[in-house]
């Protein structure tokens, strides 16, 4: 069924230079354009907040390899620090055992390089996207405790280790805790204990000596996961191994969640002498089920409700208003504690890109970053940046 158009236009005075066009998610196949007030002709978000942290994008596969026309030339200009969305995970990185795939890894690294962009590995160490074969004997029985981690190591050493001194920083664990703060029943947890933690962070300072080690999780805000994830940092440095940043998981919605919650939070990481990083920012605008389908856990699939997805034609200019406001108030949050925060990294690049069209239920529209499905800024965008003056 063809899409309806939805437009929302603005009053500006712009020099010709500076005219711009705009069309709000959803919307396709229009002649007509808009012109949108801009702050500045050229302004970007890592210069706007270049005294603040980094500004970061996670990059699919099709925008790694430029086959998302004018897409680079976007993140080259607006972002100081990349991640990529998928295509270094394990499943990805090494799906059969000893056979490692790194042509898009390979090809991340050279953009970053090229334009100077602090570049993030995510992950090493995740309980999804993770092949079962690292899991099993060959029998399709349990790995015994030895063979896993010598499987671990081995991973390590070989994705850490060819991009030694190349990638600034690893996410080394992701998601090992529940929202109630206890362990993820996971087969990792299972097979090694508590302490799997432990040797990962050991082998991935011996291959990366030199990159930032960080913890990556969601649903950080919550007081039991929180002090779970005190007790992981803590645990870390009294082994004497090197923890450099916890990574809150910033996947919101509308409203969602407290944010005075987030903001202790970001006290409470800091006050352990390591940074804090919001890794995966993204606002939903779209209403979902119940609290539990908030968050990130991607084992959630639910069957799509026309009530659940709203805005399948386009984005009302209220909740285009409301989307604003949620980053501004998020940001603001961020510059009162720019001491210890280091990066903000959404989770996309554009609106066409981003996972939340298909979490909790696939085949959403939804609209949860700065830039819309044509790669043009947002209100949101002008509203953020209009913070860093």
């Amino acid at each position: 069924m063809k899409k309806s158009t939805f437009k929302l236009a603005y009053k500006t005075l712009l020099t010709s230079a500076a005219l711009a066009t705009i069309c709000l998610q959803g919307c396709v196949n229009t002649d007509e354009k808009v012109a949108v007030e801009t702050v500045a002709t050229g302004s970007s978000l890592k210069d706007a907040f270049k005294n603040n942290f980094h500004i970061g994008a996670a990059l699919s596969k099709t925008q790694i390899l430029d086959q998302e026309p004018g897409t680079l030339d976007l993140v080259a200009k607006q972002f100081n620090s990349l991640t990529a969305e998928n295509e270094m995970k394990w499943e990805l990185m090494q799906p059969i055992e000893g056979q490692y795939h790194y042509a898009v890894s390979d090809k991340l690294v050279e953009f970053s390089e090229k334009n100077d962009i602090f570049l993030v590995g995510h992950t090493l160490l995740w309980h999804h996207q993770t092949p079962k074969w690292v899991f099993e004997n060959g029998k399709g029985e349990p790995a015994s405790r030895e063979v896993l981690l010598k499987r671990l190591e081995t991973h390590i050493n070989n994705v850490a280790g060819r991009y030694k001194g190349r990638i600034e920083a690893w996410d080394v664990v992701n998601e090992a805790l529940n929202d109630d703060g206890t362990w993820r029943d996971s087969p990792w947890y299972r097979i090694l204990g508590e302490d799997y933690i432990i040797k990962a962070f050991e082998f991935a300072a011996k291959a990366a000596p030199n990159a930032e080690l960080y913890y990556n999780d969601y649903n950080l805000f919550k007081p039991e996961k929180r002090d779970a994830t005190v007790k992981i940092v803590k645990s870390l440095q009294a082994k004497g191994l090197r923890i450099d940043a916890v990574g809150i998981q910033g996947h919101y919605g509308i409203n969602y969640p407290d944010l005075n919650l987030l903001e202790d939070s970001i006290k409470a990481f800091g006050a352990l002498g390591v940074k804090v990083m919001l890794t995966e920012l993204d606002i939903s605008v779209l209403p979902f089920p119940d609290s539990e389908s908030q968050g990130a856990d991607i084992s959630i699939d639910l069957e799509l409700q026309e009530k659940l997805n709203p805005f399948a034609n386009g984005l009302s200019a209220e909740m285009s208003q409301a989307l604003a406001d949620n980053y501004v108030n998020l940001f603001k949050i961020f510059m009162r504690h720019e001491a210890v925060i280091s990066r903000i990294t959404f989770w996309g690049v554009n609106d066409a890109q981003t996972w939340r069209n298909d979490w909790p239920m696939k085949n959403r529209t939804d609209y949860p970053l700065l830039f819309d499905r044509n790669n043009q800024p947002k209100l949101a965008f002008d509203a953020v940046l209009n913070l860093a003056k």
